[in-house]
């Protein structure tokens, strides 16, 4: 009753009972005083930046501005990087190029990112976004992804590590810092954003579109497995194949064990040994993103012991 008589759908009349409220009556009475609360704070929000912005000539063109606005400033802290990053989001005129990294983050940069990257969009300007094959699987990161995507942004996935990455409108370059995951370095230099820009389209250009359905995630997750067979071919360590892929190493040497159980495997040598390519003849199938040969229907699978009695016996 008194989450009723909060949301104004129960009222006292003048005989002390109570009375239902109809409610579209109820949403004048409460949501209206609130709504027009926002529409004020907006307005006196507006005002202020417009006083503040009043000022950006004057500082721009000070001696100070020109030593500030130098061609490189390194940021150390994540406030700094953050804030940043705000400013020039919403200076955009007409490009915003975002490389994120690693996979799924709760909570993390791609939720962060959403209500500012959604001002943008709404400005005209336009948006790629490019992550990691990883990413779409966290349910918090692919929701992210997939409202970028309603939005207008486009949304492409790497197998592959990259640098973390952003250019606005093609002027400023902001890229992290070696060793230091929350810090940033801001790039103004004509050349090096050029590059910047350029090193981008080329990741762009292999990377594939994101799609976040269901059955597009399951297919993702076959290519991440496979990523993991040709890492592991290339001798690459647990940590540095979850790295390459954005995920933890736990996650990483989860799948690897999942894969050896399939493979009847006793040693990751083994494992390598059994993921060589094979000849698909028409009565072989192939388990998809993987490239391992199925058993025929109602064979029992033969482990690798049993695999090496058999060649003594023959």
């Amino acid at each position: 009753m008194r989450e009723l008589l909060a949301l104004g759908l129960l009222r006292g009349d003048s005989g002390d009972g109570l009375r239902a409220v109809a409610p579209e009556e109820a949403v004048a009475s409460v949501v209206g005083p609130l709504d027009r609360d926002i529409r004020t704070r907006r307005a006196l929000a507006e005002q202020a930046r417009a006083s503040i912005m009043g000022f950006l000539p004057v500082f721009q063109s000070s001696q100070f501005s020109r030593e500030k606005e130098s061609r490189f400033e390194v940021l150390e802290e994540h406030t700094q990087v953050r804030a940043v990053i705000a400013d020039l989001t919403a200076r955009a005129r007409t490009e915003i190029l975002t490389a994120q990294p690693g996979g799924g983050r709760a909570g993390g940069s791609f939720a962060e990112a959403v209500p500012r990257d959604r001002d943008a969009l709404g400005q005209g300007v336009r948006m790629r976004v490019l992550c990691q094959r990883t990413a779409p699987l966290s349910p918090g990161t692919s929701s992210s992804i997939d409202h970028m995507l309603e939005l207008g942004a486009q949304v492409r996935t790497l197998d592959d590590h990259f640098v973390r990455l952003l250019v606005f409108d093609a002027e400023t370059a902001i890229i992290s810092l070696p060793g230091n995951p929350l810090g940033a370095v801001v790039v103004r230099e004509p050349h090096v954003v050029a590059f910047s820009v350029e090193t981008y389209e080329r990741l762009w250009l292999t990377a594939a579109p994101c799609v976040v359905a269901p059955r597009a995630r399951a297919e993702a997750a076959g290519d991440v497995r496979q990523a993991i067979v040709r890492l592991l071919g290339e001798g690459l360590t647990d940590a540095s194949v979850a790295k390459r892929l954005g995920m933890s190493v736990r996650t990483c040497r989860r799948h690897i064990a999942e894969l050896m159980e399939e493979l009847g495997a006793q040693s990751r040598f083994q494992a390598g040994y059994l993921l060589r390519p094979h000849p698909v003849g028409p009565a072989v199938r192939t388990r998809r993103g993987a490239g391992m040969p199925l058993r025929p229907p109602g064979q029992k699978r033969v482990t690798a012991p049993e695999r090496e009695r058999q060649g003594e016996a023959c």
